[in-house]
This record gives C-alpha cells, sequence and structure tokens, in this order.
C-alpha cells in the first residue's frame, strides 16, 4: 500500500466527510497529514479535524512492536526529538533477556556512523524477565571491556564504577522495567528506571561512545540484536 487515507470533515455541522489519498512517507505525522491535503489537495481547506484510518492511526502510535513490547517511533529528549533506528532482542543462550532500542537524532545503517554521530541518543532495554543488579552491571561492563584495550578501560574505570553505582542503587529489576542509558551533550550519561532518573549523569561523549560498543561495537554482546538495533533486518 503506497498511499495513506484521510477523512476531513468539510462544510460545518452539516458538511460530510471526504477522503484524500496522500503519499506514504517514513515518519509522516497526522499534521504533516492534513498540511499535504491544504497545500496539494484542497488549498481552500479549512481543517478542523483529520481522521485517519486505522493502519494509520497504529502507524503513528508505534513504529514496532517485538516480543510484545511496544515501542514509540519518536521519543522526546531535552529539547530533542529522536527516531527508532532499531530493535531487537537480547537473547542469552535459550533466555529471551530484553527488548533493545536504540534511538538517535536521525537514522543510520551503520555502526561506525552511530558512534560518530553527534548530539543525543538513547538505548533503551525493556526486562523480559527480572533481573538482579549484578547481573545487569556483570553485563555492562562485560560488554564495554570486551570492546576496548586496557589503556582505554584504564581511561573509563571510574566513570564504569560510576555507572556500577547507580545499578546498584537501583537493585533488582522486574519483567516489563524499562531501563533507558540516554546521552545528553550537556550533562553526559543519564540513566532511567521507568522514565524517572537515577543516579547522578556521567560526563563525557566517550564514555556513551563506550556503552554504545556494548552493542554496535566489533565484538557485540549480540549479533542478531546489533543488525536489529541498526535496522539492517534479518
Amino acid at each position: 500500500m503506497t498511499e495513506l487515507q484521510a477523512e476531513i470533515r468539510r462544510g460545518g455541522e452539516t458538511g460530510a466527510f471526504r477522503r484524500y489519498e496522500v503519499p506514504r512517507r517514513d515518519n509522516r505525522t497526522a499534521l504533516d497529514v492534513a498540511t499535504y491535503i491544504q497545500r496539494r489537495l484542497a488549498p481552500m481547506l479549512a481543517c478542523r479535524v483529520v481522521l485517519l484510518l486505522p493502519l494509520l492511526c497504529c502507524q503513528l502510535a508505534f513504529a514496532a512492536e517485538v516480543e510484545g513490547v511496544k515501542l514509540d517511533e519518536h521519543v522526546k529528549l531535552g529539547s530533542s526529538e529522536l527516531v527508532l533506528n532499531g530493535a531487537g532482542v537480547r537473547t542469552r543462550v535459550i533466555f529471551k533477556v530484553y527488548v533493545g532500542a536504540l534511538y538517535l537524532p536521525e537514522k543510520k545503517s551503520g555502526a561506525a556512523e552511530v558512534l560518530a554521530l553527534k548530539g543525543p541518543k538513547r538505548v533503551s532495554m525493556t526486562l523480559l524477565r527480572d533481573l538482579g543488579a549484578q547481573q545487569l552491571i556483570d553485563a555492562l561492563e562485560d560488554g564495554i571491556r570486551a570492546n576496548h584495550s586496557q589503556a582505554e578501560i584504564a581511561a573509563l574505570e571510574g566513570r564504569i564504577e560510576a555507572l556500577a553505582a547507580v545499578m546498584k542503587e537501583i537493585g533488582s529489576a522486574k519483567e516489563k522495567t524499562v531501563i533507558a542509558l540516554d546521552f545528553l551533550p550537556e550533562s553526559g550519561t543519564r540513566i532511567t528506571v521507568d522514565g524517572a532518573a537515577r543516579g547522578e549523569p556521567i560526563p563525557g561523549e566517550d564514555f556513551y561512545a563506550a556503552l554504545l560498543k556494548i552493542w554496535l561495537g566489533g565484538k557485540p554482546v549480540d549479533a542478531d540484536l546489533k543488525k536489529a538495533m541498526l535496522g539492517q533486518g534479518d
């Protein structure tokens, strides 16, 4: 299906709905649809209400659903809007651990591009099982150490310890808990649990790049999840 269908009421209280077909575009919002109709199809239209068909409503609300976890297409981080770059499941042996999602200022399909990209970013983990604090700490630390030299680890050590301290404060996390690792250029890495900030921000863009390498580095924690986060599909 290459067209979106929208119905707009015309003629006030005694009017009727008229259907318009609008070319489908990635990330198109209801406001974009209304603007397109006003500019291209009905220049005299005073558009008050746009009723989109169910398929479009669903598309605008969520970009993806992974293992029953609904993921927003866009999220607000500070004053910036981020787009879902890709998402997948972290699997350890036979166990599904969490749904990992990567949000960026703009979509990228290569790991090097993501690591070089400036601006705010987010990695969210929606847990598919209960996890203890030490399990979270070990998973993050092991992922960092696997993708850095001893010299690089030495430069990051104090901040890795700060990350571990925040995770200990969080304690055990239940299934469906959402843990987000946000990068805010003005302050550094912020950790949130179900939307609530925990601990103090950890400074340094290099530290957030080290975190990203857990999933996108040369030795990712899960190769299939890396592909999914980069939007590369199967």
